[in-house]
């Protein structure tokens, strides 16, 4: 089974919080956690990861907090996932050259690359505006998100 990991699927649940609020609203560490039901030392990690990417910028001060950088329509859910676990590849060959021992005799190291570029597509297309609203009752998978609103 691929997964996404759990501390990727909260940072994606954070950020859609952040994202269904008005642009430039500040957030602090605090009320996330509070909002999402998590423990604060996992905001913390999250946000400083997304700042870290340039999808959150962070204001320090009494009233400081965390706020998108950019649209949510212009953060994709690819680059969401890259900032916690890193470049996406569904085996560890297509995460680089020198990652496996078998790759000079591997007769499916191209398909995976393949696979992996499919799935990498599929994820950039799909963006924090899309996350942060959801579907109908009854969506089925077949309409693309953007017919299904």
């Amino acid at each position: 089974m691929i997964r996404i990991a759990k501390l990727t699927d909260y940072g994606i649940v954070l950020l859609a919080l952040v994202a269904r609020d008005p642009a430039g609203s500040l957030h602090s560490a605090r009320d996330l956690a509070e909002r999402a039901r998590l423990p604060l030392p996992t905001v913390s990690k999250l946000l400083k990861a997304f700042v870290g990417a340039g999808i959150l910028v962070s204001h320090r001060g009494t009233r400081g907090g965390y706020a998108l950088a950019r649209s949510p329509e212009q953060v994709s859910v690819s680059e969401i996932i890259a900032s916690v676990e890193g470049p996406i590849a569904i085996t560890e060959c297509g995460s680089g050259a020198g990652q496996c021992g078998l790759e000079s005799a591997c007769a499916t190291r191209s398909n995976w690359g393949r696979i992996s570029r499919t799935v990498q597509s599929a994820l950039e297309a799909l963006t924090l505006a899309d996350m942060a609203h959801p579907l109908p009752t009854g969506w089925n998978g077949s309409a693309s998100l953007k017919e299904a609103r």
